[in-house]
């Protein structure tokens, strides 16, 4: 039997695959554009909806989600039989961290990610799917991220590196670490029908996490610390800023205890290297997996 991963080429597929791979567990991946040969990963160029639609009547061992939970609930809907025995999905700890965000866009995204874990858990439920939801914090560690990568690039052109002076604390999660947690969730029953927050190994206030990332670059840059008084004069006059700015000071972070003790798995410290800041090719993730590279 074959398991159906969608988002295989983002930050944590490119992890997953190799992963799957060295386990012996052959993989149906779906992409939106043609992707390179990967031993034990068979492709299927298109979106989810028709690759969903050109699968009608296959079943798998077990299907991963790392796109849109909500992408998955008509064709789930339409089903009459479980089209596979478990299905993992990945959430977002921003559906408890923003749960209280005054700005409209941030609820917007509370509700779609309330919608899609419900909605998700209520259709394996009715199939009598194993279901297993994972919500990681800041990932990192393919290149790709939209939070601390961006910020690298931007600091490479300008040669300056902002450091919020916030202390709320963060606890960034490897993309690989949030594989080899799917790994055991696909290869065990002690995470089903749960939803585990998963969280790096470690915890570092916000300007300490920028300071290591600024550390962490093969550029040299100037580093720009940026106090809270600047930082809240930006909140008053640019309106999108207001959210981020008002969780500086919050402890944004998971509890790994059950994650630990349902899987055994201890994520790693936050101690990036460059590469990490890299886009990072699938061959590169494999490479990485088989040598046991941390970053």
């Amino acid at each position: 039997m074959t398991v159906l991963v969608s988002g295989a080429t983002s930050q944590i597929g490119r992890y997953l695959l190799p992963r799957l791979s060295q386990a012996g567990i052959p993989v149906l991946a779906v992409s939106r554009k043609p992707q390179p040969s990967q031993p034990g990963v068979e492709w299927w160029t298109g979106d989810l909806g028709d690759a969903l639609s050109a699968f009608r009547g296959r079943t798998w061992q077990a299907i991963v989600s790392f796109t849109s939970m909500e992408g998955w609930l008509p064709w789930l809907a339409e089903q009459d039989s479980a089209p596979a025995p478990r299905i993992i999905a990945t959430s977002s700890m921003s559906v408890v961290t923003k749960q209280s965000s005054a700005q409209s866009d941030e609820q917007a995204v509370v509700a779609w990610l309330r919608r899609g874990e419900t909605g998700l858990t209520t259709q394996a439920e009715r199939l009598g799917m194993q279901w297993t939801i994972l919500r990681p914090t800041l990932i990192y560690g393919a290149g790709i991220d939209k939070s601390l990568t961006p910020i690298v690039a931007r600091a490479r052109r300008a040669r300056l590196f902002p450091i919020p002076m916030a202390r709320g604390m963060r606890q960034p999660v490897h993309a690989d670490d949030i594989a080899q947690a799917v790994v055991a969730a696909l290869t065990s029953d002690a995470a089903a029908r749960r939803v585990l927050e998963i969280g790096g190994g470690e915890r570092v206030d916000y300007a300490r996490m920028f300071q290591r990332v600024h550390a962490s670059m093969a550029e040299r840059t100037l580093p720009l610390p940026l106090p809270m008084t600047m930082l809240r004069l930006l909140a008053a006059v640019w309106p999108k800023a207001r959210g981020p700015v008002s969780r500086l000071q919050q402890d944004l972070v998971a509890d790994n205890g059950p994650l630990q003790s349902l899987l055994g798995i201890h994520p790693r410290a936050f101690q990036p290297d460059s590469s990490a800041w890299v886009p990072m090719s699938p061959d590169q993730a494999r490479a990485r997996v088989q040598l046991g590279q941390p970053e």
